[in-house]
């Protein structure tokens, strides 16, 4: 008996094994510099098929082809080239950031699809921030500068100058600074903050970019523009002055009138006397007797 089973063990051992199709990427993160070159790799292995299909697609709100029947489709049909399964997409942009699939389909193979996965990030350097900075601004008003890029991968830091020199906030100055955000805020400002102000913003990909510098002069309010406000203090409060007298003395005028009805309603006058009665068998008898 176990002389006849070796050979069956043996044979087992040397008997292909049925493999299905395999799809994978060595490269499943590329990072590249806009446009540069992005090399999008995709190995695969068959087990009978040796001419399967080959796609690429690219996620998004939905699914769009990159490269399908044999040719690339949309903005990618003048600037990609494809090697094998692996991809290639010449001068990309931001635009070509996201997640993309490659599909091999072996119709004679057991198992007869495999994919694999790559992310393509487009690292992008800084451009020229838009900065926003009043031209002029009344003593002990607030204020907040804004400075912003939307374009740079990733996102920039900021960095503010006052005629080229770079604020470093700290809790003994006077204004706050979000280098992320790229806000400058001042709670109350005063002459000393007159100047010449611009915004710089950088990241790890390229060199920094600067908006051009804005005057902002800080003013004190004008003598008429003074008056008008004290005036209007002035009116204020005489106003809340009289609305307050005119409580109070409704308050206690309902109080009087409240008491007087009490003490009215609670008091009643005794009835007057009557007038004495008399006796008229009596006098009838008197007036007889005088007679």
């Amino acid at each position: 008996m176990k002389l006849w089973t070796l050979p069956l063990v043996i044979t087992l051992l040397h008997s292909p094994v049925c493999l299905s199709v395999t799809v994978s990427s060595s490269k499943p993160q590329v990072e590249v510099h806009e446009h540069t070159d992005a090399v999008l790799t995709c190995e695969f292995r068959t087990e009978k098929d040796q001419n399967p299909r080959i796609e690429w697609k690219k996620k998004g709100k939905g699914v769009t082809f990159v490269y399908f029947n044999h040719k690339f489709t949309g903005p990618y049909a003048e600037r990609a080239k494809i090697e094998g399964a692996t991809l290639t997409i010449h001068l990309v942009t931001q635009k070509d950031s996201g997640e993309y699939r490659c599909e091999v389909t072996a119709s004679e193979d057991h198992v007869s699809l495999g994919e694999a996965t790559v992310t393509l990030n487009v690292l992008v350097p800084p451009h020229v921030p838009s900065c926003e900075v009043p031209s002029s601004i009344f003593v002990g008003s607030g204020l907040e500068l804004l400075c912003k890029d939307k374009l740079s991968v990733p996102p920039a830091t900021y960095r503010w100058y006052k005629d080229n020199k770079v604020l470093m906030a700290t809790t003994d100055t006077p204004y706050s600074i979000d280098t992320n955000k790229g806000t400058l805020k001042i709670n109350s400002v005063s002459k000393m903050d007159t100047g010449m102000y611009r915004c710089e913003s950088s990241n790890s990909v390229g060199a920094p970019k600067s908006c051009v510098a804005q005057q902002l002069k800080v003013m004190d309010y004008p003598l008429n523009m003074t008056v008008v406000i004290a005036g209007a203090a002035g009116l204020l409060a005489l106003v809340l002055f009289c609305c307050i007298c005119m409580c109070v003395c409704r308050h206690r005028g309902c109080r009087n009138e409240g008491n007087h009805t009490k003490s009215t309603k609670s008091y009643n006058p005794p009835p007057p006397p009557l007038p004495p009665t008399r006796n008229l068998k009596h006098y009838k008898q008197a007036q007889s007797f005088m007679i």
